[in-house]
Protein backbone atom coordinates (compact mmCIF):
# COMPACT_ATOMS: atom_id res chain seq x y z
CA UNK A 1 0.00 0.00 0.00
CA UNK A 2 1.38 3.46 -1.18
CA UNK A 3 0.80 6.10 1.27
CA UNK A 4 0.57 9.96 -0.32
CA UNK A 5 1.17 12.56 2.08
CA UNK A 6 0.00 16.21 1.49
CA UNK A 7 2.65 18.44 3.47
CA UNK A 8 1.10 21.42 2.74
CA UNK A 9 -2.89 20.00 4.03
CA UNK A 10 -4.65 21.41 7.24
CA UNK A 11 -4.66 18.00 7.90
CA UNK A 12 -2.50 16.43 10.31
CA UNK A 13 -0.10 14.07 9.14
CA UNK A 14 -0.63 11.50 11.49
CA UNK A 15 -4.27 11.97 10.46
CA UNK A 16 -3.34 11.34 6.82
CA UNK A 17 -1.82 8.01 7.50
CA UNK A 18 -4.31 7.09 10.03
CA UNK A 19 -7.41 7.48 7.45
CA UNK A 20 -5.45 6.15 4.61
CA UNK A 21 -4.95 3.02 6.27
CA UNK A 22 -8.17 2.56 7.60
CA UNK A 23 -9.14 2.95 3.74
CA UNK A 24 -6.39 0.36 2.90
CA UNK A 25 -8.05 -2.39 4.96
CA UNK A 26 -11.82 -1.22 3.87
CA UNK A 27 -10.75 -1.22 0.27
CA UNK A 28 -8.87 -4.73 0.59
CA UNK A 29 -5.50 -3.53 0.11
CA UNK A 30 -4.34 -4.40 3.70
CA UNK A 31 -5.63 -8.03 4.23
CA UNK A 32 -6.29 -9.09 7.71
CA UNK A 33 -3.42 -10.61 9.61
CA UNK A 34 -1.21 -8.64 6.99
CA UNK A 35 2.40 -6.86 8.58
CA UNK A 36 2.46 -3.61 8.34
CA UNK A 37 6.30 -1.33 8.14
CA UNK A 38 8.30 -0.79 10.98
CA UNK A 39 7.60 2.14 12.66
CA UNK A 40 11.03 3.83 11.40
CA UNK A 41 10.88 1.83 8.10
CA UNK A 42 7.52 3.56 7.35
CA UNK A 43 8.80 7.14 8.87
CA UNK A 44 11.39 6.56 6.57
CA UNK A 45 9.57 5.51 3.25
CA UNK A 46 7.57 8.63 3.39
CA UNK A 47 9.89 10.77 4.85
CA UNK A 48 8.21 11.81 8.36
CA UNK A 49 8.99 11.60 12.00
CA UNK A 50 9.24 8.26 13.57
CA UNK A 51 6.83 9.75 16.35
CA UNK A 52 4.07 10.71 14.17
CA UNK A 53 4.20 6.74 13.10
CA UNK A 54 4.19 5.32 16.79
CA UNK A 55 1.21 7.83 17.32
CA UNK A 56 -0.65 6.38 14.44
CA UNK A 57 0.08 3.15 15.21
CA UNK A 58 -0.63 3.40 19.21
CA UNK A 59 -4.41 5.23 17.71
CA UNK A 60 -4.99 2.00 15.45
CA UNK A 61 -4.00 -0.46 17.99
CA UNK A 62 -6.49 1.37 20.54
CA UNK A 63 -9.32 1.40 17.96
CA UNK A 64 -9.03 -2.30 17.10
CA UNK A 65 -7.36 -1.45 13.49
CA UNK A 66 -4.15 -3.02 14.05
CA UNK A 67 -2.47 -5.58 16.77
CA UNK A 68 1.47 -4.92 18.13
CA UNK A 69 3.34 -7.51 18.74
CA UNK A 70 6.89 -6.60 20.67
CA UNK A 71 8.87 -9.35 18.60
CA UNK A 72 6.78 -9.66 14.91
CA UNK A 73 5.84 -6.09 14.82
CA UNK A 74 2.54 -4.27 13.79
CA UNK A 75 -0.08 -6.29 12.01
CA UNK A 76 -3.67 -5.63 10.74
CA UNK A 77 -5.85 -7.15 13.07
CA UNK A 78 -6.65 -10.71 12.01
CA UNK A 79 -9.62 -11.04 13.92
CA UNK A 80 -11.00 -7.38 13.07
CA UNK A 81 -14.69 -7.34 14.03
CA UNK A 82 -16.04 -5.95 10.76
CA UNK A 83 -19.85 -6.53 12.12
CA UNK A 84 -22.12 -3.48 12.72
CA UNK A 85 -22.60 -2.87 16.65
CA UNK A 86 -24.04 0.04 18.24
CA UNK A 87 -21.15 1.17 19.43
CA UNK A 88 -19.68 1.90 15.92
CA UNK A 89 -23.05 3.19 15.01
CA UNK A 90 -22.97 5.74 17.56
CA UNK A 91 -19.24 6.63 16.55
CA UNK A 92 -20.31 7.17 13.04
CA UNK A 93 -23.14 9.44 14.06
CA UNK A 94 -21.29 11.31 15.83
CA UNK A 95 -18.91 12.17 12.31
CA UNK A 96 -21.26 12.29 10.24
CA UNK A 97 -22.85 15.26 12.32
CA UNK A 98 -19.85 17.34 11.73
CA UNK A 99 -19.08 16.14 8.08
CA UNK A 100 -23.25 17.21 7.68
CA UNK A 101 -22.94 20.54 9.47
CA UNK A 102 -19.71 21.36 7.03
CA UNK A 103 -21.66 20.23 4.17
CA UNK A 104 -24.67 22.49 4.74
CA UNK A 105 -22.20 25.50 5.69
CA UNK A 106 -20.40 25.18 2.43
CA UNK A 107 -23.43 25.03 0.25
CA UNK A 108 -23.58 21.38 -0.80
CA UNK A 109 -26.92 20.34 -1.36
CA UNK A 110 -28.63 17.29 0.39
CA UNK A 111 -28.47 15.31 -3.17
CA UNK A 112 -24.73 16.51 -3.77
CA UNK A 113 -24.08 14.88 -0.52
CA UNK A 114 -25.87 11.51 -0.88
CA UNK A 115 -24.44 11.33 -3.90
CA UNK A 116 -20.57 12.13 -2.21
CA UNK A 117 -21.55 8.99 0.64
CA UNK A 118 -22.90 6.70 -1.81
CA UNK A 119 -20.58 6.50 -4.15
CA UNK A 120 -17.67 6.19 -1.52
CA UNK A 121 -19.25 4.17 -0.13
CA UNK A 122 -20.03 2.25 -2.97
CA UNK A 123 -16.24 1.96 -3.74
CA UNK A 124 -15.81 -0.06 -0.84
CA UNK A 125 -19.06 -2.49 -1.41
CA UNK A 126 -17.90 -3.40 -4.72
CA UNK A 127 -14.94 -5.13 -3.18
CA UNK A 128 -17.10 -7.66 -1.19
CA UNK A 129 -18.71 -8.72 -4.24
CA UNK A 130 -15.76 -9.32 -5.79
Amino acid sequence: MLLHIQFDSETPIYQQVKDQIIRGIALGELKLGEKLPSVRQLAADIGINLHTVNKVYNQLKSEGWVVIHRKSGVMINPHLNLNQSSEALEELDDLLKNITAESFLKGISKDEFITLVERNYDRYNMRESE
